[in-house]
C-alpha cells in the first residue's frame, strides 16, 4: 500500500500549522492579551497540581485581605486612643501583629507555592517539547533554523515562567484595588467619590500611553534580538571574518544595529518612565484630597480622625495594583504568543509512526529491498523515480552518482526517517511501514558523513547505542576499528572529556569513535552515508581498515563518492537522476564502459568532477549497447 504523500504521518492527524508558517511567527512577540486555545492547553498542563494552586489563591486572597485590614486597625486604634485613652491599647497591638503575622505567613506560601508550580509545570513542558522534538520527522528539521528554534523556544518558556507566577499574583491584585475602592466608600461615601474622581484621568493616561508604549517594547525587543543575532554569527564564523579581513566592515555593520538598539531601548525606558511621574502626581491629587476635604470633615464633625487616616493608606496602596495589573497585560500578551509558539511545536505530528499491529524485526533477516521507490522532500520535486534494488544479507552494496542523485534518500527511506511516496522499502522482508520503529532502529545502523560527538566523554560516545554495553565492549570496539591507539594516548583514555561536538579531535579520530560507535550498535544492516569524504587520503586508508571491519558480516550500503572507497563492494550501483544507471561489481562496470568507466578511465576522484558532456556521451553510448 502505497503512502499518500511525502511527510504524511501514519496516524492521519494533519497538523495545526505548517512548518512554514510556524517558522514565520518565530519573531512575534506580542499575541492576543487571552487566547482560548493557549489558556486551554496551559490548563491541562496545570491541572495535576490543582490543589497546589488552590492553596496559592488562598494565600494570596489572605495576603490581601490582610492588607486590606492593617489600615482598619490603625483606624481603630487612632479612634478608641482618642476616645478612652491608651487602655484598650494593648489589644490593639496584639491584634495588628497577628494580622501582620497573618500577612507575613501567606506572602511565604504564595511565593513559595506559585513559584513551585510555575517551575514544575515548565518542567513538563520542557519534557513535552524535548520528548516530542526527538522523535518530529526530519521534514521539519529540513524546513526550521533548528538554532534559531531553540533560541526562541527557550525565550518562549521564560515568558510562560513569568506569565504562570504573576497571574496568580494578579488575584491578589485585583481583589485589592476593588478592595480599597469598597473599603474608601465604606468609611465615607462622599470622601470616597472624591478620592476616586482622579480614577477616570488615569485610564485616559493609560489609554493614550499603551499604544506607544508597546509599539516602543517591541522595537526594543526585536532590535536586541537583531544584535545578539549579529553578535553570534559572527563569532560562530570568526575564522572566515579574518580570513576575509572583514573586521572593520562588519564591526560598522554592527555599530550601526547597535546604535539602532540604543535608540530603541532608550526611547522604551523614556516611554516607560513618563508613566511614573503622572501616577505620582494622581496619587499626590488623591492625597491631597484626603487631606483638605478630610481634614474639613475631621473638623466639622462628619467623620473621624481615624477614618481620614486610613483614608491616606488606602491612597496610597491604591495605584500599586493599576501598575501591576498594567504590566501584567503586556506578560499575558508576550505569554500567549509564546504558547502558541510552544503548542505548535507540541503538535507537529510524527511522520513515521508504528501502524496499529505492527511487527517486531527479529534480525534474521538482513536483507533489503527496494521496489519501485517514489520519493521527493517535497510535493511535485521527485528525487527517486522508480528505483529497484535488492540487497541479499550480508552483501556489500554501494551506491555511487553525481549530488542529487538519490543516494542519501535511499538511505534515510531504509532508516525510516522518511516515507516513500509511492512502491515498497523492504527490510528483512517486511515493510518498513509494518513493523515497529524501534526495531528497524536496532535492525539499520548509519555513520554519517560528518560524525557527531556529544558532550560527555569518549567511553560515553563509544556506548551511546547501547548504554549497557560495558567498558571491555568498547575497548574491543575501538580495537577493532583502529581507534584505540590514539585513544590510549590521551592522558584520561576513555574517560577523556569531548569538547561540544569533539572539536578537541581530529575528523580523522571523530569518524573512527562513529564506527566503534556503530559496531558496539551491533545493527545486522550498516549504513555509511560519505563515511570518508571530508578526510584526507592518509587517514583513509585507516578508515578503509577500519570499514572493512566494521562491515564484516553485515549487510552494508556504502554511500561514496570517491572510488577508492568502494571498489571491494560486492555490488556498485551507479545512480543518476533519481534512476539506477548502471550495476555490477567494479570489473564489470569497467567493461560496460558506461558512466562508471567513464569516471574512472578519465581518473578523476568524484563523480561530482566529471564534465558533464562526457557523463552524457557515456550514458547514451551505455543505452545504446
Amino acid at each position: 500500500m502505497n503512502a499518500p504523500s511525502h511527510g504524511a504521518p501514519r496516524t492521519g492527524r494533519p497538523p495545526r500549522a505548517s512548518l512554514s508558517a510556524l517558522t514565520e511567527r518565530e519573531d512575534v512577540t506580542y499575541g492576543r492579551a487571552y487566547d482560548r486555545r493557549v489558556v486551554r492547553r496551559l490548563a491541562a498542563h496545570l491541572a495535576p497540581y490543582r490543589g497546589k494552586l488552590l492553596l496559592g489563591v488562598g494565600a494570596v486572597l489572605l495576603h490581601t485581605v490582610t492588607q486590606l485590614a492593617i489600615p482598619l486597625v490603625i483606624k481603630n486604634a487612632i479612634d478608641q486612643t482618642l476616645a478612652a485613652g491608651t487602655e484598650s491599647l494593648a489589644a490593639t497591638i496584639a491584634i495588628f501583629a497577628a494580622i501582620m503575622l497573618l500577612n507575613g505567613s501567606a506572602s511565604y506560601v504564595q511565593d513559595l507555592v506559585v513559584g513551585r508550580t510555575a517551575e514544575t509545570v515548565l518542567r513538563d513542558l520542557r519534557r513535552s517539547m524535548f520528548a516530542h522534538l526527538q522523535r518530529v520527522p526530519m521534514a521539519f528539521f529540513d524546513k526550521t533554523q533548528v538554532g534559531r528554534l531553540m533560541s526562541r523556544l527557550q525565550g518562549d518558556v521564560g515568558a510562560l515562567q513569568e506569565f504562570l507566577e504573576n497571574s496568580v499574583l494578579s488575584v491578589g491584585e485585583l481583589v485589592l484595588l476593588f478592595g480599597i475602592a469598597g473599603v474608601l466608600l465604606w468609611l465615607d461615601l462622599w470622601l470616597g467619590l472624591l478620592t476616586l474622581s482622579v480614577v477616570p484621568a488615569l485610564f485616559q493616561v493609560r489609554v493614550l500611553w499603551l499604544p506607544a508604549a508597546r509599539r516602543a517594547f517591541l522595537r526594543s525587543r526585536e532590535s536586541s534580538a537583531i544584535v545578539n543575532g549579529a553578535l553570534a554569527e559572527n563569532i560562530n564564523g570568526v575564522r572566515t571574518v579574518q580570513a576575509m579581513r572583514r573586521e572593520s566592515v562588519n564591526f560598522d555593520l554592527f555599530e550601526e544595529r547597535a546604535r539602532e538598539n540604543l535608540s530603541a531601548q532608550l526611547w522604551s525606558i523614556t516611554l516607560a518612565q513618563i508613566i511614573v511621574p503622572i501616577v505620582d502626581a494622581l496619587t499626590g491629587v488623591a492625597m491631597a484630597i484626603v487631606v483638605v476635604i478630610g481634614g474639613t470633615f475631621v473638623l466639622d464633625g462628619r467623620i473621624e480622625l481615624g477614618v481620614m487616616v486610613a483614608s491616606m493608606f488606602y491612597v496610597q496602596r491604591f495605584f500599586d495594583p493599576i501598575r501591576a495589573l498594567t504590566s501584567q497585560y503586556s506578560v499575558m500578551q508576550r505569554a500567549m504568543a509564546s504558547g502558541e509558539r510552544i503548542f505548535e511545536v507540541i503538535d507537529v505530528p510524527v511522520a513515521i509512526a508504528d501502524r496499529p499491529g505492527a511487527v517486531e524485526l527479529d534480525g534474521a533477516d538482513a536483507s533489503v529491498t527496494l521496489e519501485d521507490v517514489r520519493f521527493g522532500y517535497e510535493p511535485g520535486l521527485p528525487v527517486l523515480h522508480g528505483v529497484s534494488i535488492a540487497i541479499k544479507p550480508g552483501e556489500t552494496v554501494a551506491l555511487v552518482g553525481p549530488t542529487g542523485s538519490g543516494k542519501t534518500s535511499i538511505a534515510a527511506l531504509v532508516h525510516g526517517f522518511y516515507e516513500a511516496c509511492a512502491g515498497r522499502v523492504r527490510v528483512g522482508g517486511r515493510d518498513v511501514r509494518d513493523v515497529t520503529q524501534a526495531s528497524l532502529g536496532r535492525m539499520v545502523g548509519m555513520v554519517p558523513q560528518e560524525p557527531f560527538l556529544f558532550t560527555g566523554t569518549i567511553l560515553d560516545n563509544i556506548v551511546y547505542a547501547r548504554p549497557d554495553a560495558t567498558r571491555a565492549e568498547a575497548e574491543a570496539a575501538a580495537q577493532a576499528v583502529g581507534a584505540h591507539a590514539f585513544i590510549a594516548r590521551l592522558p584520561l583514555g576513555y574517560d577523556t572529556p569531548l569538547e561540544q561536538r569533539g572539536l578537541n579531535l581530529s575528523l580523522g579520530q571523530r569518524q573512527l569513535l562513529s564506527f566503534a560507535r556503530a559496531l558496539v550498535a551491533d545493527t545486522p544492516i550498516l549504513v555509511l552515508d560519505e563515511a570518508t569524504a571530508s578526510i584526507d587520503s592518509f587517514t583513509e586508508r585507516a578508515i578503509q581498515q577500519a570499514l572493512a571491519r566494521l562491515l564484516k558480516g553485515r549487510t552494508g550500503i556504502v554511500i561514496a563518492h570517491r572510488l577508492a572507497t568502494i571498489r571491494n563492494a560486492d555490488r556498485i550501483i551507479v545512480l543518476r537522476d533519481g534512476h539506477v544507471a548502471e550495476t555490477g561489481t567494479h570489473d564489470e562496470l569497467l567493461r560496460a564502459e558506461g558512466l562508471y568507466a567513464a569516471l574512472y578511465a578519465m581518473n578523476f576522484a568524484s563523480f561530482d568532477d566529471l564534465p558533464e558532456d562526457v557523463a552524457k556521451r557515456a550514458v547514451s553510448a551505455r543505452a545504446a549497447s
